[in-house]
């Protein structure tokens, strides 16, 4: 798992102790740039996620990066808002819908320049966050606000798993270097108490997710009430309830649902009760 602190700040013991996602968003954004840059013409076409093309998933990163600055650093307030009857997801899903759509008449030449500059200012706008401030909500975890360190490596997330999708877009593979793929995994499986929330179990029931490889580590949830409630913060006791062992690979891609949780359990293996280990194969940690 990735290096950091020692323990979580007030409030937010349940998500485990902080991740430090800062020195990497330089590094990720050097990888970004130079995978837009080593694109051929013909690539920039090619569908990434369904409905977008490569072109359009840097598009989306652009306006990630804009809306970062104009958030965090300009204190910017202006943008689209919610529609009558629109929830989180529906909102988040629009307003990007139209941020690509604006975006159409961009060259992928001035959107890899772009995404350069501005890139390169968020990378430093996050290297000088107080991990312990306030921040934005991180819904997939259960919190709101959330702590700054969650929001950045959500953050950092965010991009790693589009410069995935490129790659795959393009005939690659998931980029090899394990340190950014170990913090992705450890900042994707802070999903897991919220996703265990409506299952119930005695307290001091373990579900563990043993992730394998270089990048990899184990996840254990404890359930800390009868009604739901579960922690990342508790040390493993004896043999978990339930027990989840995926690869690496699959575990980032059912986390953003590039896996559906039926097809990630034929990859996996599990021990214990089969029910609690399908209840944490539910876990996603995007907004949908």
């Amino acid at each position: 798992m990735a290096p950091h602190p020692a323990a979580a700040p007030p409030g937010h013991p349940w998500l485990g102790p902080p991740i430090d996602a800062r020195p990497l968003f330089a590094p990720e954004h050097t990888a970004l740039i130079a995978t837009l840059r080593a694109l051929a013409p013909a690539d920039w076409a090619r569908e990434a996620v369904p409905g977008w093309s490569v072109r359009d998933v840097a598009a989306h990163l652009l306006g990630d990066c804009y809306g970062r600055l104009a958030r965090h650093r300009d204190g910017h307030r202006e943008g689209p808002g919610f529609a009558p009857g629109e929830d989180l997801a529906a909102y988040i899903h629009r307003s990007n819908q139209e941020w690509v759509d604006a975006h159409a008449r961009v060259s992928p030449a001035a959107l890899s320049d772009t995404l350069e500059l501005v890139g390169g200012q968020v990378a430093r706008l996050f290297e000088g966050t107080d991990p312990a401030a306030p921040s934005l909500g991180v819904s997939w975890a259960g919190v709101d606000p959330a702590p700054m360190w969650l929001d950045s490596a959500r953050e950092l997330t965010e991009y790693w798993t589009h410069r995935q999708q490129i790659r795959h877009a393009t005939g690659q593979g998931t980029d090899p270097d394990p340190r950014p793929l170990a913090l992705v995994l450890d900042t994707f499986l802070r999903a897991l108490p919220h996703t265990l929330r409506e299952t119930t179990a005695p307290v001091g029931t373990q579900v563990q997710i043993h992730v394998t490889g270089p990048a990899g580590g184990i996840w254990t949830a404890t359930a800390t009430t009868a009604e739901g409630n579960w922690s990342l913060a508790e040390p493993p006791t004896g043999s978990p309830a339930a027990l989840l062992r995926l690869d690496a690979e699959t575990a980032w891609r059912l986390c953003v649902r590039g896996i559906e949780p039926a097809d990630a359990l034929t990859c996996a293996r599990t021990e214990g009760d089969r029910g609690l280990a399908q209840a944490a194969c539910r876990i996603v940690s995007i907004i949908r």
